[in-house]
């Protein structure tokens, strides 16, 4: 069998978080109680400084219950302008609910390591992208993200 220890200390990392188009969607990734990961997409993550990242999260969804029990998270960020990357780092609760959307809470993610999994063979020319089907939807998410890139975490 391969030793992999070499690999993993040569794998390229980033000092500070580049931006991202607004539009990105990206995964997230908590653990359950069992250390089993959990994935799930998450629309629109702010850049809120060099090693923070902020989202919205819904309370009926189950990340937001496992990374309160577990803050260890990563954050996979796919989007145009050749972003790929892997944040990895604690999540906490900045505000249990949203103004004016109660039914999130704002959380952050302080940035321990940021993964650049760029490569020389290929570009990301675009992420993820989702067609909106429920415009009151899309406003919703506009103003959750407008109210986040105002916090000062």
């Amino acid at each position: 069998m391969a030793d992999t220890a070499g690999a993993l200390d040569d794998h390229p990392e980033l000092d500070n978080l580049p931006e991202w188009p607004l539009d990105t969607i990206a995964v997230l990734v908590t653990s359950e109680n069992s250390g089993a990961p959990h994935a799930i997409p998450v629309s629109w993550p702010v850049r809120a400084g060099d090693r923070t990242i902020l989202l919205s999260l819904r309370y009926n969804r189950g990340s937001l219950a496992r990374l309160q029990d577990r803050p260890q998270v990563a954050l996979l960020i796919l989007g145009g302008g050749d972003i790929a990357l892997c944040a990895r780092g604690r999540a906490r609760v900045v505000l249990p609910q949203l103004p004016d959307a109660p039914e999130y809470a704002a959380v952050a993610i302080d940035v321990e390591a940021i993964d650049d999994h760029r490569q020389g063979a290929f570009a990301v020319a675009a992420g993820i992208r989702r067609t909106v089907l429920d415009p009151a939807e899309l406003h919703a998410l506009e103003a959750r993200v407008k109210f986040l890139q105002s916090l000062n975490p």
